[in-house]
Order: structure tokens, then sequence, then C-alpha cells
């Protein structure tokens, strides 16, 4: 599922009726409703700042039918808000955390980089229920709902990331810079394809994928004491 500008929709809300079964969209903004009975399907597609997708699907026994969905702006006063880095982020980041069958909170690259974030665990720290252990002034481990930093998981892209430390369990995350990730993902409640050790939560952080074409980055800073 993409939308005039060719840009997946991740976490898109795709309802098919009469079945009454709705699925969200991956990563690569595609869906899929296995096991349908042969008949005439009615589809339906919505992500936050776009216009409905309606369209009809008649089921063939042993065929799959393939739906190309593709959304427009709801109107042309949301085009600045759908298409500007920050705000397309927001909505992209309200998709999953509506669409999530867990309790996730969503931080996008837009939030991330507007705020003075030293490390990655003060932009974590900067979402609701999540507090922050502090080395010298800097967010060091982060810890969900009051719970202990050993028993939040880290993981990276879905995989588990193991503390460098013999002794402890909790991930530094002091050493990860704030300008590098394209949203974090706090998970405040288990799900079967997450690791059970995670007690008190997953934090999870999503890496830009490649782009079309070259893009650059300038980060500075500036201080001013007066005479």
């Amino acid at each position: 599922m993409r939308d005039t500008a060719g840009a997946v929709l991740v976490s898109a809300k795709v309802v098919l009726e009469p079945s009454q079964r709705q699925v969200a969209t991956d990563n690569h903004g595609e869906f899929r409703f296995p096991n349908l009975a042969p008949g005439t399907y009615t589809l339906t597609a919505s992500y936050v700042g776009f216009k409905q997708f309606i369209t009809t699907v008649s089921v063939v026994s042993n065929q799959t039918q393939n739906v190309a969905a593709m959304l427009e702006v709801a109107s042309d006063s949301d085009t600045v808000i759908v298409t500007a880095p920050r705000l397309r982020g927001d909505a992209e980041a309200i998709n999953i955390e509506r669409m999530s069958a867990e309790i996730v909170q969503v931080a996008p690259a837009g939030v991330i980089t507007s705020l003075p974030n030293t490390n990655i665990a003060d932009a974590i720290g900067r979402l609701p229920s999540v507090s922050l252990e502090r080395d010298e002034g800097e967010g060091k481990y982060v810890q969900i709902r009051g719970t202990e930093p050993r028993l939040s998981n880290l993981t990276i892209n879905g995989v588990n990331v193991p503390s460098v430390e013999v002794t402890v369990r909790n991930v530094k995350m002091d050493a990860i810079p704030s300008n590098g990730i394209d949203r974090i993902e706090v998970y405040k409640t288990l799900a079967a394809d997450q690791d059970a050790d995670g007690v008190g939560g997953t934090v999870n952080l999503v890496t830009p994928t490649a782009q079309d074409k070259p893009t650059y980055s300038l980060n500075g800073t500036a201080g001013y004491n007066p005479p």
C-alpha cells in the first residue's frame, strides 16, 4: 500500500467485509487475508491524513487475488502536513500505535532530532511512563513503568541486543547517538513474537532504510557568553 508519491504506508488499517477481519500493513506496505471462502468482498483501507480506499474483490477457490491500493491526501490543506518529514513521521507513529495489538509508544525521527537529546536514552525518556537512570546528568539506563532497568530489553530492528558487561544485564544506551534512528518503539506489554525476558518492557530501535537519492544531514551547536 502506497500514497500517490509512491511512499510505503506502514500500519495502514485494512478491513475486509462482510468477514469483519482487519489487518495492518507491514514495513513493506503489504497485507494478507489467508483462508478466505470464495465470494465477493469489500476491502477498505484507511490511514491518518488520507482518503479511504474502497474496492471490491472477487475471491476464487485456490487462487490468490492481489490488490494494489493507492491512497490520496484527504484534502489540499493536508498536503503539507502529510508530506513534511516530521508530521509524516507523527502520522506513521499514530497509525502504529493505533493498529498494534500491544501497548506501544512511538517516537519518529522528526520528534527525536527536534529536541536536544544527547543520546538515545534521553529521547526514550521523553515518552510516557518511561524514566531514566542517569550518570553525571546523562541518561544511561531505561526504566519502563517503574521497573528495574535489568527487566527491560533492547532490540534493534527486532533483534535482541545483549549487554557488553559480564555481570550486568542492563544495556548502556548513552553510547547510541539519537540522530541515527528512524523511530523508537517502546512496548509495555509482551507478545508472542518477542523474547519473554522483557518483563518490564522492550525498547525497539528502528534504523533508517536506504533512500533512492543521496541525502545529507548537518548538525551543529552554538553558545554565547555575554561579556
